[in-house]
C-alpha cells in the first residue's frame, strides 16, 4: 500500500510540475529538460562500449558535493564513462556541459517504469547517490540488476520518515543501498539502528573548498582593492543580509574595506545595494586604475567567490535570514572569522560545529554583528583563535573523497 502512495505521489508532483510550467520558468525548465529525455539517452548512449558509473546529484548544492567524487573517478578508472545526473534545473541547467561528464541528463521522474528503462538503458556498473537523494523505484531497479548503490555525504535526522511508524516504502529505499558513507556519527546511528552499514566519512565539500585554494589564480582588481588593508568578504548575499551589513559598512569603512558578492547579479539589487551604503563602492566590471580609494568592491559577476575569500581578514555569508545557509567552508579554508545571519543555519553541520568551536558567529541583525566584529578586532588573541579553528576545521575533515574512492575500488572491476 505504501509504495502505491508513493507512485501515485510521484504521478501527481509530475502533473503539478506540467500545470506549473505555464507560468513558471524554472518549471518550464523542469518539464522541458525531461521532454523526449528517453530518446536522447539512446542516441548518446547506444554506440558506448565504456562501463558507465553513474552519480546522481539533486541541484547545485550537491553538484559540489559529488564533483570531487566524479573527478577522482576519472582519475582512478579512466576507461570508463561519467553518467552525470539532476534532479534540479539549478544543476542541470548550470552544469550542463561540465567537463569531467560524459554524459548529462535530468533525472526522469521516479516511476517504476521511467527507472527500469533508465538503468536498461545506461547499464552503469556503480551508481552514487548524493545527500538527500533517495528514490525508491531507481533503487529497486538497480538492486534488481545487482547494481551496488553507494550515498555519499549522506546525512539523516531522527524526525525523516525513514525513522516513522508510517515510512515503510522510505526505508525500503535505504535498504536497496549497498553502502552510505555519512557526514556524521548520528546518521551513522540512525542506519545502525535499521541495521545497514556505513562508514564516517565527512562531507566531500572540504576536498573540494581546498582544492580551490590549492589552485585559484589571483585575481589582480581584488588583490590592488584590498591595498593591504583589512577587509571583511560578504559573498552569497541578499536583502535581509545587506540591511544588516548596509549600516555595519557606513559606521566601519573607514577602518575596512569590503568586497560584497550578491547571491543575485541583477541591476536592480546591485543598484539597491549601492544606494544603502554611503561608502565610496565601486563595481568589479567598472574597477578603475585607482580602485584602491574605494571602500567597497561590489562583484557583479559570478564565479570568482571562492578565491575572493583569500584576500579577506573576516567573511560574512549570505543566505543566513531567509531560505539557508549558503557555503561557509570556502572562507573556513582560508582561516578567517565568519559571521552569518541566526534565522536559518542549524540544518548545516559546518556551521554549528564552527560556532561551538569559536570560529562561526551568528548575529541577529547589526547591533550583534557590531558587537561581535568588535570582540575581535579590538582583541586579537580571539581573533587569532578563531582564525586558526576555522582553518584546523578544514584540515580535520579533508580526505572522505579517498574513503570513498577507495571503496569504489573493491566493487569496480577495470577492464
Amino acid at each position: 500500500m505504501s509504495r502505491f502512495v508513493y507512485n501515485l505521489s510521484i504521478y501527481l508532483l509530475a502533473a503539478i510540475y506540467t500545470m506549473a510550467a505555464l507560468l513558471n520558468a524554472k518549471a518550464r525548465l523542469f518539464v522541458s529538460g525531461r521532454r523526449k529525455l528517453f530518446n536522447r539517452l539512446h542516441d548518446q548512449l547506444k554506440s558506448n562500449q565504456a562501463p558507465v558509473i553513474w552519480v546522481h546529484c539533486a541541484s547545485l548544492g550537491e553538484f559540489e558535493q559529488g564533483r570531487p567524487i566524479i573527478e577522482a573517478l576519472k582519475v582512478r578508472f579512466p576507461q570508463h564513462k561519467i553518467l552525470l545526473t539532476f534532479f534540479s534545473p539549478s544543476g542541470y541547467e548550470n552544469k550542463k556541459n561540465y567537463q569531467h561528464a560524459d554524459f548529462i541528463f535530468y533525472l526522469p521522474w521516479d516511476t517504476p517504469s521511467n527507472a527500469k528503462r533508465f538503468v536498461a538503458i545506461t547499464q552503469p556498473v556503480l551508481a552514487i547517490f548524493i545527500k538527500y537523494e533517495f528514490w525508491y523505484n531507481y533503487s529497486q531497479a538497480l538492486k534488481n540488476k545487482s547494481v551496488p548503490l553507494i550515498s555519499a555525504s549522506c546525512i539523516l535526522r531522527p524526525d525523516q520518515a525513514f525513522f516513522k511508524w508510517y515510512g515503510g516504502v522510505f526505508r525500503k529505499t535505504l535498504m536497496n543501498f549497498h553502502y552510505f558513507f555519512t557526514q556524521n556519527t548520528e546518521t551513522q546511528d540512525l542506519l545502525k539502528s535499521l541495521h545497514l552499514p556505513s562508514t564516517v566519512a565527512g562531507d566531500t565539500r572540504f576536498d573540494r573548498v581546498h582544492q580551490i585554494t590549492q589552485s585559484g589564480a589571483e585575481i589582480d582588481v581584488a588583490l590592488k582593492f584590498k591595498n593591504n588593508q583589512k577587509l571583511l568578504v560578504a559573498g552569497s548575499c541578499w536583502k535581509d543580509d545587506m540591511d544588516v551589513l548596509s549600516p555595519f559598512i557606513n559606521d566601519h569603512h573607514q577602518q575596512l574595506k569590503f568586497i560584497i558578492a550578491p547571491h543575485e547579479i541583477s541591476e536592480n539589487f546591485i543598484s539597491y545595494i549601492e544606494k544603502t551604503i554611503s561608502a565610496r563602492c565601486v563595481r568589479y566590471s567598472r574597477a578603475p586604475e585607482n580602485v584602491q580609494d574605494y571602500d567597497v568592491l561590489i562583484i557583479d559577476n559570478i564565479g570568482l567567490l571562492s578565491r575572493l575569500y583569500r584576500y579577506g581578514e573576516y567573511a560574512y555569508v549570505g543566505g543566513g535570514f531567509g531560505d539557508g545557509l549558503h557555503n561557509i567552508l570556502e572562507a573556513a579554508c582560508y582561516g578567517l572569522p565568519i559571521f552569518f545571519g541566526n534565522k536559518n543555519y542549524k540544518k548545516f553541520q559546518e556551521a554549528t560545529d564552527l560556532i561551538m568551536r569559536g570560529g562561526a558567529f551568528e548575529v541577529s541583525g547589526y547591533t550583534e554583528l557590531r558587537q561581535k566584529y568588535e570582540s575581535l578586532n579590538n582583541r586579537p588573541e580571539n581573533f587569532l583563535l578563531a582564525c586558526e579553528v576555522t582553518r584546523a576545521y578544514v584540515d580535520e575533515n579533508l580526505g572522505a573523497t579517498k574513503k570513498i574512492i577507495d571503496y569504489c575500488s573493491k566493487l569496480i572491476k577495470t577492464p
